[in-house]
């Protein structure tokens, strides 16, 4: 992902995508407001900036610049691209028939396996387990399709984990808070251990003396063995534990802003603020919560959507 074709692709589709279901959505609708667009258009941008030639270049050499690369791609960026709503404005910008589409394909049993909490963490917090425990950040450096499927990796599997926690999207059988910030809780668990592990490993590498290669980078081994790093140029076992404590106190920010989110949306929930009990599923109902029974509770769906507006729902259901 090297070149000005890199943040290009990611500001033309991402941003003009949004830009579109925006244009699409019918006027008589509740205003959408200017956050959400803000917050998708900050998310695009940081994905972008990740991905800039300049940065590119030098987290090829130095591996600060390289943990600030995985924490703007995995961790900040998904925060803004879910803050945005992309899916609550994509069902709203749609024909109904698409939108009825789209509403069984998120309620299908894949969909929901893949956004539970706990399997979207999987891919975010396992990925990097194999990026640091394995040769492949090796590969990366000579490789630059490989790099650019890591990179890739990186934003997509962090935009999941961060929307199965806290989107504002209807998600369908989404856990309840108590169990969303669990799994968040554990997930930030092993990303600081992990950063440890970095670190104690570039401590030992220090006091050992390790000789430094051009094409040396921090290699941890599996569980039960011994990490070994090897410093990159220039720059030597400082300069590894300086890129582990960017990753643990970086980490650190962005889990506590998902917290935020997290808690801000149980705090906003109609039936806490009305004392109405839940359901006894122990989950909030949602758009997508309820079978498909037909027009009438999919005007009902939407209306939702839209804020309670009955002229903008009923058009769904025609």
């Amino acid at each position: 992902m090297s070149g000005l074709w890199a943040p290009a692709l990611l500001v033309v589709v991402l941003g003009g995508a949004y830009a579109v279901a925006l244009a699409r959505r019918p006027a008589g609708r509740r205003a959408w407001g200017a956050a959400r667009p803000l917050a998708w258009a900050a998310g695009v941008l940081v994905a972008a900036a990740a991905v800039s030639p300049p940065l590119v270049a030098l987290a090829a050499q130095d591996h600060r610049a390289h943990m600030a690369q995985h924490l703007l791609l995995a961790m900040y960026a998904p925060l803004g691209l879910v803050v945005g709503a992309p899916v609550t404005l994509l069902l709203g910008s749609l024909r109904p028939p698409a939108a009825r589409r789209l509403v069984r394909v998120l309620r299908s049993g894949p969909v929901r396996v893949l956004t539970h909490p706990a399997v979207a963490a999987v891919p975010a917090t396992g990925g990097l387990l194999v990026l640091y425990g394995t040769p492949l950040y090796r590969v990366t450096l000579s490789s630059p399709p490989v790099h650019a499927l890591v990179l890739a990796h990186l934003l997509l599997a962090g935009w999941l984990w961060t929307w199965s926690v806290a989107a504002p999207d209807p998600v369908p059988g989404r856990p309840g808070t108590r169990v969303r910030l669990a799994v968040l809780v554990v997930a930030a668990g092993v990303h600081a251990w992990l950063a440890k592990h970095l670190y104690a490993g570039a401590t030992r590498a220090g006091s050992d003396g390790a000789a430094a290669g051009p094409a040396d980078h921090a290699h941890h081994a599996g569980a039960g063995t011994a990490a070994a790093v090897e410093p990159l140029t220039g720059h030597g076992a400082e300069a590894l534990r300086e890129a582990a404590r960017l990753m643990y106190y970086g980490g650190d920010v962005a889990e506590l802003l998902l917290v935020v989110l997290v808690l801000l949306a149980w705090w906003r929930r109609p039936d806490r603020r009305a004392g109405a009990p839940q359901a006894s599923s122990g989950r909030r109902p949602t758009i997508l919560s309820t079978r498909f029974r037909g027009p009438t509770m999919l005007t009902a769906w939407y209306s939702r959507l839209s804020g309670g507006d009955p002229a903008t729902a009923a058009r769904y259901s025609s």
